[in-house]
Formats: C-alpha cells, structure tokens, sequence
C-alpha cells in the first residue's frame, strides 16, 4: 500500500493540473471501489473548482468551491494518471497501459483540458465527498496522529505518544493513531537511520514522565529525513506506485535495510548483516548490530 512519500509524490503531480480548474466532465465508471461512491457523486462534482489539494496522513484532499471536499485514497494498486490536452504528461507509461483501460473506474475532466484518470485493478481505494466544516469529524481522519512532517510533530509530542508502552517500537509507529502516514518500509528505514531497534519496547524513547530523550530524537530525525528523501525520488515503487506521468519512484534503490536481508549494513564502519524478522505479521528488516 502506498506509504505518506507516495500519496505526496502523487498530490504534487496532480496539483498543477487540478488546482484553479473546474470539473466539467466526471465519469464514474464502476461505483463499487473500496466502499460505493457517494449518492449523486456525479452532480456534486461536476461544474465545482479545485481551490487546493492537500493530503492528510495516506489521503488526498481537493477542497471544492461547493464547499465539500473530496477525500481520496489510493487503496492497494490505486493510481492517479494525468494526459494534458489529449497527450500524456512526460514519460510514455500512459499508452502503455491501455490494455487496463477496464479498471480506469473515474475520470476526471478538467476546465484546462487535462483528464486524470484513477485506475484501481483491486478496487481498495476509495472516494468519499464530506462537507468541509465536518472534516475534522470524518472517521477515516478523526483518529490520525500528527504529521511527521508538520511543524507540530518532534521528540516531546512523539515520546508522549509512547509513554507506558509495552508494544514493540516498531507497532508503535506503525499505529496512524501515534503518527500519521507511516508505513512498513518507511518505519524499517527510519529506525535503521536512527539506530534503534525496532524489537526494543516504545517505552524506552521516553521518560516516566513522558519526557523524550535521545532515542526520541534521533527517531524524529530519522523519520523526517527518510521521508523527504523519499519524496524527492518520487517514492518507492515495488508494485503498484508511478507517478502520475506513468513514470516510476527511485526511492528503492536506495533501501537501506528494506527487502535487503542477507546483505551487508551500509552504516559505515559497521560489519552486521540484514535480518528479517515477523512482527505481527509484517516483516521487518534491520541490522542486529548497530540497530539496538
């Protein structure tokens, strides 16, 4: 599934094309995705301007000037493709795809004459339509945490969040209730970049009293960097992730520990291996040596 470096990577290719313009068109061709498209998706839509698209945690939000918003997630092999003018954007992977064109299942076309199209062979993504003055209390963002890479989020608000935790720190971070956005590769990523294991309890980054110490902060710095790193080469792509111009995220070729089992730890001066281990059902890849 999509991770918080993908979902962005998405939301700032389709901004250009999508903020300022106007909904003419909307094709909703097959309702039934994660959940059924909202009642009269269709009408509520077409003939509104995107004033801003913003994403929250693994969701895209477009603010409409019908005053709701359009919430959207990319589910498991949901992706967003952008043609400009009858061409597609730069990069050829579009055309390519045509063969899938039955799972192209809404189409959206835009007052500057771009199409995205949202194609979802497994249909796990979903589009919802909420009122903009009742975000706060929609049930798919009510409970996020902060996001890590917003102002808010540091040391002292995440080792509060895992104050008294017995849980393994790994499942902590991977809770969208202590931070939001993170998934199995970038937790695997960002604790290696802070050394810590991820077997060690979520505890052990805060005080008694909830104060953070060292572990905390070199966590929070971890999380930031891998992110933005990974932003920066578009993502990761492993399966299902492209960009909206079709083309493929970098981001793992440059893995650190993720799907490297067996092969040496890149943390110089360190002679560990790569293991993999199950936590909770997930797998989870670090270095017993100097991750501790």
């Amino acid at each position: 599934m999509p991770e918080l470096p993908e979902v962005e990577t998405v939301r700032r290719g389709l901004a250009p094309v999508m903020e300022g313009a106007r909904f003419i068109e909307v094709e909703a061709r097959r309702g039934d995705l994660r959940w059924p498209l909202p009642k009269d998706f269709v009408e509520r839509i077409e003939g509104a301007t995107v004033s801003g698209l913003g994403r929250r945690a693994k969701y895209l939000l477009a603010d409409l000037s019908s005053g709701e918003v359009l919430l959207m997630h990319l589910g498991m092999s949901g992706s967003f493709h952008v043609l400009n003018g009858g061409d597609a954007m730069p990069g050829n992977y579009y055309h390519a795809r045509g063969k899938l064109a039955a799972h192209d299942h809404v189409v959206f076309h835009m007052s500057n004459g771009a199409t995205v199209t949202f194609n979802d062979p497994r249909r796990f993504g979903c589009m919802k339509l909420v009122a903009r003055d009742r975000l706060e209390d929609e049930p798919l963002l009510r409970a996020l945490g902060p996001e890590p890479l917003g102002n808010a989020f540091d040391a002292a608000m995440l080792a509060q969040a895992c104050r008294g935790k017995k849980t393994p720190l790994k499942a902590a971070l991977l809770d969208q209730r202590v931070v939001a956005g993170l998934g199995n590769i970038y937790v695997c990523e960002a604790l290696h970049r802070a050394r810590l294991s991820p077997r060690r309890r979520a505890a052990t980054i805060a005080s008694r009293s909830g104060a953070p110490n060292d572990h905390a902060q070199r966590l929070v710095e971890g999380i930031r960097h891998v992110l933005n790193d990974a932003i920066k080469a578009g993502g990761s792509s492993l399966r299902d992730h492209r960009l909206t111009d079709g083309a493929l995220g970098m981001f793992q070729h440059n893995f650190r520990v993720y799907d490297r089992a067996g092969e040496r730890c890149v943390t110089p001066g360190c002679k560990g291996t790569i293991k993999r281990i199950v936590q909770s059902g997930r797998s989870t890849f670090f270095c017993p040596v100097c991750q501790k």
